[in-house]
């Protein structure tokens, strides 16, 4: 009876104990969190390759590659400067814990440079990332949390690598920002003749009339 009793006690209390509506507990998650590329207005780049060393220390590459999101609308100003409309991160990164560190080599095809190098992630842009679904955001509680933590690297001419990551409320941070080096073997490591891709029209009439707009990343 003393069992009894104690056990109704415990269902009382328990039953008293408020419900957290930003709890993410039974929420759905992945075990992957996600990467993307953006890059500024009509700057078009060209991702051949990246790569992850995590806080575990493993390194994985081949992550994710191919075009970044960006903008090709000409409305006859200077909008190739600064950041404008941050692309989504969209491609899984399988097999790895929050990034230390991340590679990436890339085209810039108006430049005709190719940049490869790696940079470092700090550790307040993981809290953002483990942070960003751990939790339902405050501002909507009656939908779920989001499934997976995101970042974005912006690509622009002279090799500048801008990181963006996702909070719980779907909002893009700006963090950490790196510039690396020219891939001395070309676009391609050297393979295709050195050839790169097309320059669209909209971005030659870009730099015709305002240039590449440097040190404004």
């Amino acid at each position: 009876m003393k069992i009894l009793f104690a056990l109704l006690a415990m269902l009382s209390v328990s039953a008293c104990q408020p419900v957290d509506p930003l709890s993410a507990k039974n929420d759905y998650r992945t075990a992957w969190w996600y990467i993307g590329f953006t890059e500024p207005a009509h700057m078009k780049v060209w991702v051949e390759t990246s790569a992850v060393e995590d806080i575990k220390g493993r390194i994985i590459y081949d992550i994710a590659a191919g075009a970044a999101g960006g903008s090709d609308y000409e409305n006859g100003t200077e909008n190739a400067r600064g950041w404008v409309g941050i692309a989504t991160a969209s491609m899984p990164v399988t097999g790895a814990d929050l990034p230390k560190r991340l590679f990436v080599r890339w085209q810039s095809i108006v430049e005709r440079k190719t940049y490869a190098g790696w940079i470092d992630i700090s550790e307040s842009t993981r809290e953002i990332m483990r942070n960003s679904n751990a939790r339902r955001c405050h501002e909507t509680p009656q939908f779920t949390a989001n499934s997976s933590a995101a970042l974005s690297l912006g690509l622009a001419p002279g090799g500048i690598i801008q990181v963006w990551v996702w909070d719980d409320c779907f909002r893009a941070h700006k963090v950490d920002r790196g510039q690396v080096g020219i891939e001395p073997l070309g676009p391609n490591q050297g393979k295709y003749n050195g050839h790169y891709r097309r320059i669209e029209d909209s971005s030659k009439r870009y730099i015709e009339r305002f240039g590449i707009p440097y040190g404004s990343w």
